[in-house]
């Protein structure tokens, strides 16, 4: 939900994300889905792609500042 919620804040497509983070296009898609179990070093990869720490995408939304 966060991942989704910051690309769509920072006007950004699945394929944007997708390009920065070196990551197929359709593997965002089932990640923002929750299709995936997703690797801490792909977190790693999205967040720098999204320009926020890794946290900010794995935080639980009560826990979100």
């Amino acid at each position: 939900m966060n991942m989704r919620r910051i690309r769509l804040e920072k006007k950004l497509t699945q394929e944007n994300v997708a390009e920065a983070a070196d990551l197929h296009p359709n593997y965002i898609s089932s990640v923002e889905r929750g299709q995936r179990n997703i690797s801490i070093c792909n977190i790693a990869r999205i967040a720098d792609a999204l320009g926020v720490r890794m946290e900010t995408l794995v935080a639980r939304p009560e826990d979100k500042a």
